[in-house]
């Protein structure tokens, strides 16, 4: 159940990091540059929480911080 909230969030992070090289390669525009990281960024924050989240232990509903 897990392995597709990491996927999803590994290629919303590749949707950040490869058009930034190839913009440093002079392949691609800024312009799109800028619109791939914007989806990819967003895609990461959603998909990220879904499989990082831990369980909390039994005894932590009374813990009073």
């Amino acid at each position: 159940m897990r392995n597709v909230p990491k996927l999803a969030s590994l290629l919303a992070l590749s949707l950040v990091v490869f058009p930034c090289l190839l913009f440093f390669l002079g392949l691609i525009e800024l312009g799109f540059v800028k619109s791939t990281a914007l989806v990819g960024t967003l895609g990461w924050f959603i998909a990220t929480p879904l499989w990082m989240s831990r369980d909390l232990p039994l005894d932590a509903s009374e813990v009073e911080i």
